[in-house]
């Protein structure tokens, strides 16, 4: 299986950036894609973007032109940029790898966009 460790979510004004990272460790070589997702308070958890192992990039509507999904190969991370920060970010944010039963659901990391 594939271990993942979200890092470097935080508290931020609208309109402002943050930097998620997404460490993955174990069977790394099987993964097919990595997904973001979020969680607000009381809502589903929903997908924000997607980048498979060809590079091939993918965004929710919400976040399309706001957020960049990237990845360095050493160290195995996945980041996901977020700019232009909006209150309805807010949330828990949680890194999942492709195929379906590759990984467990992590700590995630907290998001907060307020003033």
């Amino acid at each position: 299986q594939v271990q993942l460790v979200e890092s470097g979510g935080g508290l931020v004004q609208p309109g402002g950036s943050l930097r998620l990272s997404c460490a993955a460790s174990g069977s790394i070589r099987h993964i097919d894609a990595m997904d973001w997702y979020r969680q607000a308070p009381g809502k589903q958890r929903e997908w924000v973007a997607r980048m498979t192992s060809g590079g091939v990039t993918d965004y929710a509507d919400s976040v399309k032109g706001r957020f960049l999904i990237s990845r360095d190969n050493v160290p195995n991370t996945i980041y996901l940029q977020l700019n232009n920060l909006k209150t309805e970010d807010t949330g828990v944010y949680y890194c999942k790898s492709l195929p379906p039963g590759s990984s467990l659901w992590g700590q995630g990391t907290q998001v907060t966009v307020s003033s």
